[in-house]
This record gives C-alpha cells, structure tokens and sequence, in this order.
C-alpha cells in the first residue's frame, strides 16, 4: 500500500510538472503583449488617463464614462494586474513540484520578485507623474529604471520556462574570459534598450515633421536633451549588434546540434531582423506600428540572448 501511495504521487507529481512548461512559456508571451500595450499607452500620451491616482482610476475601481486615454491606460492596468496573479500562481506552482535548487524553481521565485517590484515601478511612475508630457530628467531615470526591471522580469519567466522540462545539472562552467564577454553582450543590450526609451520619448513628446528635420533637431545646441540624446542609440545598437553577431557566428559554427545552436541561430535572425526594423523606423519617422515591432523584436532578442548565455554557461569549450 505504501508503495502504491509513493508511485500514485509519482504520476500526480509528473502531471501537474508537464502542465508548468506550457504555462510558463503563456506567460512570457503574456507579459511581452503587456509591455507592448505599455508602450502604447507611452506612445498615445495616455499614461495619465487615470489621473495621479494608483491602484483606482481617477478615483473609481472602474473608468466612469472614460475618454480614450483612460480607456488605454485601464487597460494596462488590468492587464499588469492580470500579470501579477498569473505570476504568483507559477511561484507557488513552481514551489510545490520541483525542488530545492532546481533551477525553474529559483527562476519561478526571482519572477515574484521582479513582477511586484514592477509593480511598484509603474505605481511610482503614476504617483510621480512620469507620464504623459512629462519631460524632466527624472522621468528619463524612473523609465530606464522600468527597463531594467521589465528586463530581469523577462529573463526570468523565459529562464523558468526554459528550465522547466529539463534537468537540473551542474556541469562545469566555461573561462571567466569568455563569461565576461557574455556578460558585457548582455549590459550592452541593456544599455541599448535604454537609449531606446530615451529616442522613443524624445520621439513622442518631440516629433519631426521630416527626416532633415529631424537630423537638423539631433545636433541643435537649443534642442531639448531628449532630442539631442537620439542619436546615442543608433550608434550604440550597430556596435552591439556587430558584438554579438560575432559571437554568434563563433557559436554557430562551434555547435553541430543541440539547443545552443538553434539559439545562436535565432540569436542572428533577430539581430538582422532588428538592424532592418530599426532602420526602417528611422526613416519612416518612428510611426507607431513600427515602434511596436521595434520593442517586440527587442524583447525577444534579449529574451534568446539570455537563453543563449545560460545554455553557454553550462557547456564545456
């Protein structure tokens, strides 16, 4: 009876662990398209469509008689809101079926804790009144600060999801030099998702009617700082770019089979695809559908670059 009890938690156990993959993976998917309404909401000038009051909606629970703005915001509310519980749902699910050390359930809890210091962000955005037309210093802090943590969110529900039909091992580790050259890959991206926000901010509140106007804006001494930052990110995202697509060349022609060459594949695939976005968004005049593939491209780049790096991590060279 004993062992029949152990093999019946066993199957109940196994059952509940393949359901995690694929809920953890809906929400990396999720959170992108709540990240991709957040910059709508940026986007439209709607960050203050709730007025300065957080959690309520201009002091409601529900919008009464909402403009558009306070629709879109509401909105991105209700879906963070949605993000958070959904999380805490893989923590607590994560908790109870895999153990100690494993790595989905680490990643599981790191995801907890970067969704309610999200959370926290997005309040004190609001509260602060970083939204809208805004166009201090501060608010360039309080976003870069969001991109961060949007960042690290993101990393962990793709590496709790990615380690979650697997095994847990503890292979060795490679050179630290070559761990720093990941590492710095994976600040460099961050600091070109940052100089992002800035360009799409100055973009919003400072739009060109042409592309010389535009240029000519870039290098005016009278410019405001938002738009004479714009062209940190071009320059900064090429030279990223380069450093990365070497190292995923090396990689690709390193690995015959396995997961860390699909990587190093889809790695170069949305690098070239990125290059292309970005360059058609600078010439378009950054419209709004462009700036949201823009953002989703990045996203999943950074998303395969983390894959990447701890996939590497744990292989021998």
């Amino acid at each position: 009876m004993s062992g029949a009890s152990f093999a019946y938690r066993d199957i109940t156990e196994s059952r509940r662990m393949r359901g995690f993959p694929t809920y953890a993976w809906s929400l990396v998917a999720y959170n992108l398209a709540v990240i991709l309404w957040g910059a709508l909401v940026r986007a439209t000038g709607s960050g203050a469509g709730c007025g300065g009051s957080w959690p309520l909606c201009n002091g409601d629970v529900l919008p009464v008689n909402p403009q558009v703005a306070t629709m879109i915001e509401f909105v991105h509310r209700a879906m963070s809101g949605v993000a958070l519980i959904t999380v805490v749902i893989l923590a607590v699910w994560a908790w109870r079926v895999y153990p100690t050390g494993h790595r989905a359930r680490r990643w599981a809890m790191l995801s907890l804790v970067f969704m309610l210091t999200e959370a926290l962000i997005g309040a004190a955005l609001v509260l602060l009144g970083h939204v809208a037309k805004n166009e201090s210093v501060g608010r360039v802090f309080s976003l870069s600060t969001h991109l961060i943590n949007t960042f690290l969110l993101l990393a962990s529900l793709a590496l709790t999801a990615w380690w979650s039909h697997r095994a847990f091992d503890d292979r060795a580790e490679i050179p630290p030099q070559n761990r720093g050259q990941l590492t710095t890959g994976l600040v460099a991206l961050v600091l070109v998702a940052m100089a992002g926000v800035i360009t799409a901010l100055g973009d919003t509140l400072f739009p060109a009617h042409s592309l010389r106007q535009g240029i000519a804006e870039d290098f005016a001494a009278t410019a405001n700082f938002l738009i004479r930052l714009r062209v940190i990110h071009p320059a900064l995202a090429v030279t990223t770019a380069v450093y990365l697509a070497v190292i995923g060349l090396r990689q690709l022609r390193a690995s015959t089979t396995g997961p860390l060459r699909t990587l190093s594949a889809l790695l170069l695939g949305l690098l070239g695809t990125q290059i292309v976005i970005g360059t058609l968004t600078f010439l378009l005049k950054a419209p709004l559908p462009m700036q949201l593939a823009h953002l989703l491209v990045a996203d999943c780049l950074w998303i395969t670059l983390v894959l990447f790096t701890s996939e590497r991590l744990r292989v021998r060279t």
